[in-house]
């Protein structure tokens, strides 16, 4: 199915006034005829016309269409497929037309289906269920929106490639581009997209690590490399997006961005990750000490033999380098501990 855009004129007012301007008329005859008493043939015909006119001409405006900006009317003709309204504008199309979008009644957490104000305060007032039947009633009936919309799924707890469980929440940025394939190549474009980001963000985050782990290919060429979902959290929305934007080419959606809006550990999980993200930065600072304790005692020993300052055998330049360690790598400050007596 590919989309036919009516080239339909902005012609609603004009059919708008000459069906109200036909009603006075017809309104003004009937009137005429009952009070002059027009005779014969001629005073029943009018008074026909008048009352056929009367009872049917309301079916006319059932043709008129007001599309506002970004907005969209997929048509119908008993069962077949006519094309698609586009473009603000008030309009005027075969009255006997339908309006075709399944999705006008399903309501997801994205920014095109927000409850308007009127319609949170109804919740309060009537309950969740009349409010739900309100915000129904609030929609712009079957029209598609063209715009950029926003679609926020719950998160998902997924196993990464290690085996790991972890919470992921990610924000989708689509439109819809081809309104003929939204509407007839699947059931409810909404939810089948909702289906497919959930479905995407669970094969991509089984292939990376939480964090850089040894040995891992995220990339399918053959050798390990540094991804993960912390550290390459860009190239993994983007994959992402990719899968996404294949599975829903053929539902004319169009995925303009991705981007993961929530990623942490699952709370069964968590506190023992923590422990580990704990130990490497101690493990890490440690080293750090070390080698820098490391490089100031063999400066100070090497400052000593340069200048003369004092001549020390083995023993002492080992017990030297222990204090100095000791101090250099203690967790606390040192307590100086003064010797009068000889060095020997």
């Amino acid at each position: 199915m590919t989309e036919k855009i009516l080239q339909t004129k902005k012609n609603g007012m004009p059919v708008l006034l000459l069906v109200l301007l036909g009603y006075v008329v017809a309104i003004a005859a009937a009137v005429a005829v009952g009070m002059a008493g027009v005779p014969g043939v001629l005073g029943n015909v009018v008074m026909g016309i008048a009352i056929v006119y009367m009872v049917l001409a309301w079916i006319l405006l059932c043709g008129l269409k007001v599309l506002k900006p970004q907005e969209a009317l997929v048509l119908t003709l008993f069962g077949n497929y006519i094309g698609t309204l586009k473009g603000e504008g008030f309009y005027w199309v075969n009255p006997f037309c339908t309006a075709v979008n399944p999705a006008a009644g399903t309501r997801l957490s994205q920014s095109g289906d927000v409850q308007s104000g009127d319609a949170v305060g109804l919740a309060a007032m009537l309950g969740k269920e009349a409010a739900a039947q309100a915000a129904n009633r609030n929609t712009d009936g079957k029209k598609i929106s063209l715009k950029r919309m926003t679609l926020n799924n719950a998160r998902q707890k997924i196993n990464d490639c290690l085996g790991n469980p972890v919470e992921i929440g990610i924000a989708v940025i689509w439109q819809v581009k081809d309104t003929a394939k939204a509407v007839f190549n699947v059931d409810n474009y909404k939810e089948y997209l909702s289906l497919q980001c959930d479905s995407a963000l669970r094969n991509v985050v089984r292939i990376y690590p939480y964090d850089v782990a040894p040995g891992i290919d995220t990339t399918g060429d053959g050798k390990p490399d540094d991804g993960s979902l912390r550290g390459s959290s860009e190239v993994v929305a983007e994959r992402i997006r990719a899968e996404i934007q294949e599975k829903v080419e053929e539902a004319g959606l169009e995925v303009l961005e991705a981007r993961i809006t929530y990623l942490a550990y699952a709370p069964e999980i968590a506190a023992v990750m923590l422990q580990r993200q704990q130990a490497s930065a101690i493990i890490d600072a440690r080293k750090m000490i070390v080698d820098g304790a490391v490089g100031m005692v063999e400066m100070a020993l090497e400052r000593l033999s340069e200048n003369n300052v004092v001549e020390l055998d083995d023993e002492r330049k080992a017990a030297m380098v222990s204090n100095l360690l000791v101090v250099l790598c203690g967790n606390h400050d040192a307590q100086p501990v003064v010797n009068s007596g000889s060095l020997y």
